[in-house]
């Protein structure tokens, strides 16, 4: 029994960086892809999910390895590949991208949390967003990881869904392993799934969070410099990493289950936002189903935004050499949450200008999808250069995996050019 408590201490411990960037990738803008697909194709999409899943695990392990291997993040690391001005202006990108995502998941929480009070969406906004930011900026890394850790709970709301309403079992199950592609409406949904799933704020973040973790505790060094501390990090990044991932599309998988076996099987077939997937459950799937849905998009929203916003704050003060880390003090790296307070207020400003959100949710996932690939292929090189990974560059698996999932985002972003 000891044993077993211990067995199950040890695998939480090793949970953190990697949990909570997987967690951040159900976001609210990534649940109203997903529910776009249950509503329109049922289960017919869900075997995206097990393709995406080898392919987004490389990349963030990329990410983590870089992080930890280095002790510097991977705009910092970049640096010493792109030319200024290429750095630049693909950070610009994420800070851009990122923004409108922070808007459209700030505008679904609110419109969420309106939804079960009854007012106030508005102010319901603006609380989540000031909530995010005094949190990143005055509760120090260590306790704060431990707050993000917990909110990835929330996103159990969607498998409660799944198990409170009737799921049709064997066709999941095709669905789940036999491909099918139903035209170009569903070629667009791959594509959009695809930018969802392997987004360049997760990349950002997860190697951030890996120099925090070196900072956080005593005795760790960069793997370059203490090679000894090796193989036990290096586990630690894969089991972190591997279940955050697979967390990830799980819950993305009960979400395409939850709006295929209810909206679908009603001929409701066109979702705009998360919200929207919420209100559609409520007269097919009762109070409980709906409720559950809203929660949910509240708690990943409070998970993600910060992860959006310290992403932008983290590659900016990178690319710039300025002082960044959650751990540290306001008055010790104003660049860096200048730049997380920047972000989420503009994202504020995107919810009350009455821009379109999933207009401008469909923008960011196109700017993302192009900026994702340079992206990629620069950390792929990164990583397997002995002048900065030393003997710790990646190979095998990792390698393969890593080039085949900037291959396959090279190709949805020209999927996305051809069928938009």
């Amino acid at each position: 029994m000891t044993d077993s408590r211990q067995a199950k201490t040890s695998v939480a411990k090793q949970l953190g960086p990697g949990l909570i960037t997987g967690a951040a990738d159900d976001d609210p803008s990534g649940i109203a892809t997903y529910s776009q697909a249950g509503a329109q194709f049922g289960y017919g999409l869900m075997w995206t999910m097990v393709l995406t899943y080898p392919l987004m695990s490389a990349v963030q392990l990329v990410s983590a390895h870089i992080g930890r291997v280095t002790g510097q993040g991977l705009a910092a690391n970049m640096r010493g590949f792109l030319p200024n001005w290429l750095l630049s202006l693909l950070v610009t990108i994420l800070f851009i991208a990122n923004t409108i995502n922070i808007g459209a998941d700030i505008a679904a929480m609110g419109d969420a949390a309106q939804m079960v009070a009854g007012w106030g969406d508005h102010w319901f906004t603006v609380f989540f967003a000031l909530a995010s930011l005094l949190l990143q900026a005055f509760v120090p890394y260590h306790r704060y990881a431990r707050v993000l850790k917990w909110l990835t709970l929330s996103l159990f709301a969607y498998v409660a869904v799944v198990l409170a309403v009737q799921v049709d079992w064997a066709a999941a199950a095709r669905g789940l392993v036999v491909p099918r592609i139903d035209g170009p409406d569903a070629i667009a949904t791959i594509v959009a799934l695809f930018g969802t799933t392997i987004s360049p704020y997760l990349f950002f973040w997860q190697a951030a969070q890996e120099v925090e973790e070196v900072e956080d505790h005593d005795g760790a060094r960069p793997l370059v410099d203490a090679p000894e501390q090796a193989p036990d990090e290096i586990r630690r990044m894969r089991v972190d990493t591997f279940v955050g991932m697979a967390f990830s599309n799980l819950i993305a998988l009960a979400i395409i289950t939850a709006t295929a076996a209810t909206l679908h099987v009603q001929g409701i077939s066109q979702i705009n936002t998360a919200t929207d997937a919420a209100q559609a459950l409520k007269p097919v799937a009762g109070n409980f189903a709906f409720a559950l849905f809203a929660v949910g998009i509240i708690g990943t929203g409070l998970l993600a935004v910060p992860v959006l916003a310290g992403s932008a704050g983290f590659a900016v003060s990178n690319a710039r050499g300025w002082r960044c880390g959650l751990e540290r003090k306001v008055k010790d790296a104003p660049g860096f949450y200048g730049v997380i307070a920047l972000s989420i207020l503009l994202g504020v400003f995107l919810d009350w200008s009455g821009i379109p959100p999933m207009q401008a949710l469909f923008w960011s996932a196109v700017v993302n999808g192009f900026a994702a690939v340079p992206i990629m292929a620069v950390m792929m090189v990164i990583a397997t250069r002995r002048s900065v990974m030393g003997e710790f560059r990646i190979h095998g698996p990792l390698l393969v995996f890593g080039w085949a999932a900037t291959i396959v985002m090279g190709a949805a972003a020209v999927a996305m050019l051809v069928w938009q």
